[in-house]
């Protein structure tokens, strides 16, 4: 049989089509289709306000460098997220500070945030994982009480809502990545969306070594002279990226209830299971990645298992305290945040994409079953 793939993208002619039209135009980089591109971005999330980047790691990055966070300052985050996170805080020789999760959701535990902030905290990072929203109401209420700023890391979240809240509605900046396995790619690439006026002008200079305009701006009859306003980075998103991603745009809520289909079987026929525990959804999840929690030392082998049976599975993620660098930089213990620990060494994510027909989520389930009975 064949495999069945982790992630499969459904990039097709409409997309061909986009990209060619913009091979054959002027500007291959920050010019006309990136601008489209925000816009029609800004139009899907009811935000005016979009930078396109090059990926959602600079662009946690820039939103830092935009709230002047700085050496000796503390950033709040969950430490079950990808590396990206924190090395953001760390990029500005910040100090990227753990609070633990909730064990049904994986997400980040608000209890938890508010008792890791201190006189030298500035910034919290939200984590949207597996595409479900973090509880921002609540997350808003301490930043607010505490005048921090509060950052959604939305990578998995392009179309999520909770209590009411959609995604970059209550976030200071919410920063998205269009990397190749997300419900919407261009390869790599990302957007930060803000509600701030001069947040966002600042962060137009940022993601551009901090010069007062760019090439497309300046393409006048008349030549335009630049100016370096402050130090800023190559970050942009080219507009090859950006033709790629605005045909998605309208069919991400189509795809997003189709991979909701596909996790609704997955729970029906593992539901039953003893040595499967589901994750919880929290309010209306993009459905993203879908994860299990196996029993605790058998993860590796049933891992194994899956790739012998010819089933693409991926681990997201070890708990980011427990790698070697931040074990050895800041001297953690596993258990210094023992629940997002424990879901780092149990979890498993499993094939989940619009493209995925019921008969492989079928064989899935099969193949997981069969792994873990081969590895009791």
């Amino acid at each position: 049989m064949d495999r069945i793939e982790f992630y499969k993208h459904d990039l097709g002619e409409a997309e061909i089509a986009s990209v060619t039209e913009t091979l054959r135009s002027l500007f291959l980089t920050l010019g006309p289709r990136v601008r489209e591109f925000e816009k029609a971005f800004g139009a899907h999330l009811g935000c005016e306000h979009v930078v396109g980047v090059s990926s959602c790691t600079m662009g946690l990055a820039l939103a830092l460098e935009a709230l002047d966070v700085g050496p000796g300052d503390e950033v709040i985050t969950t430490p079950m997220t990808f590396i990206s996170t924190p090395n953001a805080a760390l990029f500005h020789d910040a100090v990227p500070v753990f609070a633990d999760v909730d064990p049904r959701t994986g997400l980040l535990d608000p209890d938890a945030v508010e008792a890791a902030i201190t006189p030298r905290t500035r910034v919290v990072i939200a984590v949207h994982l597996y595409g479900q929203l973090a509880d921002m109401r609540r997350l808003r209420a301490i930043c607010d009480k505490h005048g921090l700023a509060l950052i959604e890391d939305a990578a998995h979240a392009t179309e999520a809502e909770r209590d009411g809240v959609r995604v970059a509605e209550l976030g200071d900046a919410t920063v998205f990545s269009f990397y190749a396995t997300k419900t919407m790619t261009s390869g790599d690439g990302g957007a930060v969306v803000v509600r701030n006026p001069a947040f966002y002008e600042r962060l137009q200079r940022l993601r551009n070594h901090g010069v007062s305009k760019d090439a497309a701006s300046r393409h006048k009859a008349r030549y335009a002279h630049w100016d370096m306003l402050e130090l800023g980075y190559k970050a942009a998103m080219t507009d090859i990226e950006a033709a790629l991603l605005l045909p998605q745009i309208p069919r991400l809520h189509e795809r997003r209830d189709l991979r909701q289909s596909r996790v609704e079987r997955y729970e029906r026929a593992l539901a039953p299971r003893s040595d499967v525990e589901l994750m919880s959804w929290a309010g209306r999840s993009s459905h993203h990645l879908f994860t299990v929690l196996v029993p605790r030392g058998r993860r590796d082998q049933v891992l194994d298992g899956l790739g012998e049976r010819g089933i693409g599975a991926a681990v997201n993620y070890r708990a980011v305290h427990t790698l070697k660098y931040y074990r050895e930089r800041f001297g953690y213990a596993r258990d210094a945040f023992p629940v997002a620990a424990d879901i780092g060494d149990r979890t498993i994510s499993l094939p989940l994409y619009a493209g995925l027909t019921d008969g492989e989520v079928d064989r899935v389930v099969t193949a997981l079953g069969e792994s873990l009975s081969a590895n009791r």
